[in-house]
């Protein structure tokens, strides 16, 4: 049976149903043949209908559209079956996107935060304008500071921007401007500025997070007021066991400031968390004791190489020439360091000693075997890491 039907625009179209191809009894298929006039396009559509029995899906019918488009040169070209659906909320722009492919290159930039930072301190007209002319979704404070605090800005420009933020907030300045603040501060060793900072955060917040502390700690380290970063320690402990930077930075003020017995009490009080100490703090030890005749000093140094020696803690070049230069300076003794290469066999090159090895000697290897085995393996607590059922 054939239907000729004269659409809009007299574009003639022919429909043929075909009574032959059928998913059933009751279940005719449909083949449309379009013949559009424009650009010779044909296009084959197979539209099946549901079961009656699914009275959900009696008004949702399923069409799967296949069609061969013939270009402007002739030449044919077949959409991939997995291509999105020609009805598909959003096909007519991925069509109009394959037909004209040179509109991909026409695409603009996505728009970044980008800021050109200040290289002097500016005035509130100033800051205003930067301000106005910010394209971005960022917070612009927070941008400036964050950006300031990566370059290493100069501590007085990043001062202009919180007296500029100050003047629009009634003398309030945000947390986290002035803990960006307070990273410029102590990079540059402002410690006048850092004490400001701290008065700010001790008379406004009753606590900090971690990384407050550890700024202020390292910055007041250096000046007077250096026995001040040990309460901020305590308040640490109060919630928390202190990193190891927090006590390298105190054994180091403490250096500083010649107080010995408050860094070794600090020293011995992080190893007692199990924290292996950074060896710029250890380097310091060695730093200090230089040209110092005592041999309760000179005892707790030689603590500290066991301590590398039984740990397999290595120092770096800087920290060997501390540990060269102390022996060196030892008094009424007559020690000479020597840099030197190991050969293949563990032999030094200067003193012709073989150098311990790394490895484990077999005696070493079943010590360690047996004590992981009964303290690991075993426990001696068969409960210890089981949970027993209650009935």
């Amino acid at each position: 049976m054939l239907f000729c039907w004269s659409g809009i625009r007299s574009f003639p179209k022919l429909w043929k149903i075909n009574p032959y191809l059928s998913l059933g009894p009751g279940h005719p298929s449909l083949f449309l043949l379009v013949d559009c006039g424009i650009r010779n396009q044909q296009r084959w559509f197979s539209l099946k209908t549901m079961s009656p029995q699914n009275t959900k899906a009696t008004n949702l019918p399923i069409a799967k559209a296949r069609y061969l488009r013939k270009g402007y040169g002739g030449s044919k070209k077949q959409v991939p079956s997995d291509s999105p659906h020609l009805f598909a909320a959003g096909a007519a722009k991925k069509r109009s996107q394959m037909n004209n492919p040179q509109s991909k290159d026409h695409a603009l930039p996505p728009v970044r935060n980008t800021i050109q930072l200040p290289t002097k301190p500016l005035n509130s007209e100033e800051w205003d304008k930067l301000k106005e002319d910010f394209i971005g979704k960022a917070n612009f404070e927070d941008l400036v500071s964050s950006r300031m605090a990566q370059c290493h800005s100069s501590v007085d420009v990043a001062k202009s921007l919180l007296a500029w933020v100050a003047a629009k907030n009634n003398g309030i300045v945000g947390y986290n401007l002035l803990v960006k603040y307070l990273h410029l501060c102590v990079v540059h060793k402002q410690t006048s500025e850092v004490i400001d900072v701290y008065e700010i955060m001790k008379a406004r917040y009753k606590s900090l997070e971690s990384g407050g502390y550890t700024l202020l700690i390292r910055g007041l380290i250096h000046s007077d007021r250096w026995k001040e970063a040990l309460l901020l320690l305590e308040d640490i402990k109060k919630v928390m066991i202190p990193s190891k930077k927090n006590y390298g930075d105190c054994i180091e003020g403490a250096l500083l400031h010649q107080d010995v017995t408050t860094a070794w009490n600090l020293y011995q009080e992080l190893l007692g968390h199990d924290l292996i100490p950074m060896m710029e703090t250890l380097k310091a030890f060695f730093d200090f004791g230089k040209d110092i005749k005592d041999d309760h000093y000179s005892n707790k140094l030689l603590d500290i190489l066991l301590y590398l020696r039984s740990n397999r803690l290595y120092p770096g070049e800087s920290f060997a020439h501390s540990i060269k230069t102390w022996f060196e300076s030892i008094p009424g003794k007559q020690w000479k360091g020597q840099f030197t290469t190991i050969q293949e066999s563990g032999r030094c090159s200067s003193c012709g000693k073989t150098i311990e090895s790394i490895h484990l000697s077999p005696e070493e290897y079943e010590f360690l075997k047996g004590k992981i085995m009964r303290d690991v393996i075993d426990g001696g607590d068969q409960y210890k890491k089981t949970t027993p059922g209650v009935n």
